[in-house]
């Protein structure tokens, strides 16, 4: 899970993920004419979010084309609200024992 949050904490791996997941599907020169960096980091930012499970790539011809793995962030976002919970549940203690003091 480590590999996705720093993945996600990059703001133009963020975008990349945002324009795959409009396109559906995209190459990194689709995503380089959108985006204000060059084909060549968008090449780099979508191997950091390979290898985090975030999207994945296939070969068409001489193009990559990549997508969105919605299952990594599906567990990751389950493993937050897990953690949200605890949370809620132990700050609403503290509440408690604070109203009751």
């Amino acid at each position: 899970m480590a590999e996705v949050f720093a993945a996600l904490a990059d703001p133009t791996r963020r975008r990349i993920l945002d324009a795959l997941a409009a396109h559906g599907e995209a190459t990194a020169t689709v995503l380089a004419a959108e985006l204000p960096v060059s084909r060549q980091a968008i090449v780099k930012h979508l191997g950091i979010l390979d290898r985090a499970g975030l999207v994945a790539g296939h070969r068409e011809g001489r193009e990559a084309r990549y997508r969105v793995r919605p299952d990594q962030l599906a567990v990751t976002a389950r493993w937050m609200d897990r953690v949200a919970a605890t949370w809620d549940t132990r700050l609403a203690a503290i509440k408690r024992l604070a109203e009751e003091g």
